[in-house]
C-alpha cells in the first residue's frame, strides 16, 4: 500500500521502526501534520505565549503534560520520542545533531508543542488543480528566513520563516482562497511575489529544505512556516531545544477538515 493511503497510525509505525526516514509531505493523505518543538518546563510558558502572539507561524494544535511524550489531543496512541522521521537537537542555539529518535534525550521536565503545518492544505490545493512542486519533484518544501519580525514574548524573539510554493499566475487568487480556509495551519499566504522585499536574496538557496523549479509564468507564494521556532532557537539559545527536522513532520489522527473552514 502507498504511504499516501495509509492511516496515520500505520505511517507512524513505519517511522518508529526507522523504515520511513524522509519528508512526510504526501503521507497519510487527509490527515493533519504538525511541526514540533520541545523545551524544558521552565521555558514552556514563555514559548506558549510566543505562539499565542504569533499564530500565523506558530498555530498550536497540542501541548503535552510535562514529562509526557504523548500528544493526548491529536494522537493519544503516539509517542513523540519515536514517531517523527527525523529530529534536530539544538544546544545553546547551535544545531548539534540530527537523529531518528530522541529516547535518550527525553527528560522528565520536557514539554512538547505541536504546531500546525502547511502540508495540511496541500491536498486541498491539488484538489483545485493547483500543482505542488515539491510533491511533484519528490523533495522537501523550500523554506526561508525572512526580515519579518515575530512578536517578542519573554526571551523568545526572532524572524518569521516562510515556506514557498511556485503557483501559476492564473491560480494565485484561488490558492489564496483555498489556503485561507485553513487558519489553524498557517492559513493564507503572508507574501506573494518579489522575495527580496521580505529579505530573501536567492530562491535557489533556501535556509531549510530543498530548492524547487520555478517555471515560466509562475509566481513564488510564501506561507508562514512552523520552522520559525528553529530560527527563534538560534536567537534565544536555550540550553536544550528539540525540534522536528524541517519537512519531517508528526502525522496526527485529526482529519484536515477539522482545521478547514469549508
Amino acid at each position: 500500500m502507498s504511504v499516501a493511503n495509509m492511516t496515520p497510525a500505520e505511517v507512524r509505525a513505519l517511522i518508529r521502526r526507522n523504515e520511513l526516514v524522509r519528508p512526510t509531505s504526501g503521507m497519510a493523505n487527509g490527515y493533519t501534520q504538525a511541526n514540533m518543538a520541545i523545551l524544558k518546563k521552565d521555558l514552556a510558558f514563555e514559548f506558549l505565549l510566543f505562539c499565542q502572539r504569533n499564530p500565523k507561524p506558530c498555530p498550536v494544535l497540542d501541548v503535552t503534560e510535562p514529562g509526557s511524550p504523548v500528544p493526548r489531543l491529536v494522537a493519544p496512541g503516539a509517542d513523540l520520542r519515536t514517531d517523527l522521521p527525523k529530529y534536530r537537537i539544538y544546544r545553546h542555539g547551535e544545531l548539534v545533531e540530527e537523529v531518528t529518535d530522541i529516547v535518550q534525550y527525553w527528560e522528565d521536565d520536557m514539554v512538547a508543542f505541536l504546531l500546525g503545518c502547511s502540508f495540511t492544505f496541500e491536498q486541498a490545493l491539488m484538489n483545485n488543480g493547483i500543482p505542488v512542486r515539491h510533491i511533484e519533484e519528490e523533495c522537501n518544501v523550500a523554506m526561508y528566513k525572512t526580515n519579518i519580525p515575530c512578536v517578542k514574548a519573554g526571551r523568545f524573539e526572532g524572524p518569521m520563516v516562510v515556506s514557498m510554493r511556485p503557483i501559476p499566475e492564473k491560480d494565485v487568487v484561488r490558492a489564496v482562497q483555498v489556503t485561507s480556509r485553513f487558519p489553524a495551519v498557517h492559513g493564507a499566504p503572508v507574501h506573494i511575489g518579489n522575495p527580496e522585499s521580505i529579505g530573501i536574496q536567492d530562491l535557489h538557496k533556501p535556509d531549510f529544505g530543498d530548492p524547487v523549479t520555478i517555471k515560466e509564468g509562475e509566481v513564488p507564494v510564501f506561507w508562514a512556516c512552523g520552522v520559525t521556532p528553529q530560527a527563534v532557537a538560534m536567537q534565544v539559545k536555550p540550553e536544550l531545544m528539540i525540534t522536528h527536522a524541517p519537512g519531517h513532520m508528526f502525522i496526527t489522527d485529526l482529519r484536515d477538515e477539522q482545521f478547514g473552514v469549508l
